[in-house]
């Protein structure tokens, strides 16, 4: 079972990166907190999440049915694909089989392939990620010159082929959101806008040394996998 939370005001904190590299190198962090009721109110959520500054801290609020409530800093989700894969590898390590997940988008499939060290997979629509854009540069040299993101407002997901014959991309994210993270270790969401407008499975190469798989899937959803590796478990004051 989850650990329920320790008292009124301190709940367990689980924190995993999710699309992780080679050698488990790499991998955008994500706070986890196993006993969402244990912080009920969507004001409380927001201030966690604000305060543990992670990209985004995923609060699970049913882990039999898998019903997941989402938060960057600044800004509650209705879909995020990275809190989505670290959330379904924590559930099935913890007893509860994770084959789909609830967020307020819609439901979301969720399975793994490969055993214990194998990709975790999620499916979801790419309207869920709207707002999203994506700008092809001319080369990857081009897109590492960047020193921080390019003026203007709105979700940038900024990318050129590393290889286009083979489907290898270099991206970088850019949330461009008041109070957010600067720069995006790597992305689900745009990684499933980027997949669904290029129309053909990419390995994406996000961040100092992430790696997201991504495949069209049926009916015109989009397929995206990676691996997490677990980082800590500790107490929060909620």
């Amino acid at each position: 079972m989850i650990p329920k939370s320790i008292s009124e005001t301190a709940i367990e904190l689980h924190v995993v990166r999710v699309f992780c590299g080679d050698g488990g190198t790499g991998g955008n962090p994500l706070g986890i907190v196993p006993d969402g009721p244990a912080v009920p109110d969507r004001a409380r959520r927001q201030a966690l999440a604000d305060r543990l500054g992670f990209s985004e801290t995923v609060f699970i609020d049913d882990p039999g049915t898998g019903a997941v409530d989402i938060y960057a800093p600044g800004a509650r989700l209705p879909f995020a694909g990275h809190p989505l894969l670290g959330v379904a590898w924590l559930l099935r390590r913890t007893g509860f089989p994770a084959e789909g997940l609830v967020t307020e988008a819609g439901p979301v499939p969720a399975w793994e392939d490969g055993g214990a060290e194998g990709t975790g997979w999620i499916r979801a629509r790419p309207e869920w990620a709207a707002g999203r854009r994506t700008e092809r540069f001319g080369s990857a040299a081009e897109l590492e010159a960047l020193d921080g993101p390019p003026e203007g407002e709105g979700w940038l997901y900024a990318w050129a082929w590393l290889d286009e014959a083979a489907g290898r991309v270099r991206t970088r994210g850019f949330p461009r959101r008041p109070g957010g993270v600067p720069e995006d270790e790597a992305t689900g969401a745009a990684a499933i806008v980027l997949t669904a407008e290029l129309g053909r499975p990419l390995d994406i190469h996000q961040g100092r040394a992430s790696l997201i798989r991504t495949r069209p899937g049926p009916d015109g959803t989009v397929e995206v996998g990676g691996r997490v590796v677990p980082v800590e478990t500790r107490t929060v004051e909620a």
